[in-house]
């Protein structure tokens, strides 16, 4: 199975799982549960940094699976705060060649960040995936992720 077949399968399993279930934190667990497992070991960290509700300009740590993540990061900060403050999907091959770059853990080489709206167009947190790989994520990782984070608080 390809990639971009292992994703559309993924989001159809995430959408199903997710459908009808109200608890936020709940549906990104069940996300990053689900991807982490699927691409393991290229997947080192998976997981979501959520809008503080409280600070709107700073990511907080949300469900996620791997080592001890970041606790919050600042919009406009690494490769999660880029994210945040574009809106856009974010793929770096070298994190380590990356302006402001967040060493959360030190084995992280790559790393892709992908938007979460939520149903009024605003942003309710990034996912962010890992790898201990340099260069692992490609356009069909975009397109996957971005797949899945469009139905996480839509479906």
């Amino acid at each position: 199975m390809t990639h971009a077949e292992q994703y559309r399968e993924l989001k159809s399993e995430i959408e199903s799982i997710v459908a009808g279930e109200t608890y936020v934190p709940a549906r990104y667990a069940s996300a990053a549960c689900l991807l982490a497992e699927a691409f393991r070991p290229r997947f080192f960290w998976t997981g979501f940094y959520v809008v503080d509700p409280e600070k709107a300009d700073e990511l907080v740590v949300g469900p996620y699976q791997g080592t001890l993540g970041c606790l919050r990061i600042p919009f406009g900060k690494g490769v999660c705060g880029a994210c945040a403050a574009t809106g856009e999907t974010q793929l770096v091959a070298d994190v380590h060649a990356f302006p402001g770059h967040i060493a959360c853990d030190s084995r992280s080489n790559s790393e892709i960040v992908v938007p979460v709206f939520d149903g009024e167009g605003n942003l309710a947190a990034v996912l962010d995936v890992d790898s201990t790989d340099h260069d692992a994520f490609d356009e069909v990782d975009r397109e996957g992720l971005e797949a899945i984070c469009r139905i996480l608080l839509t479906a």
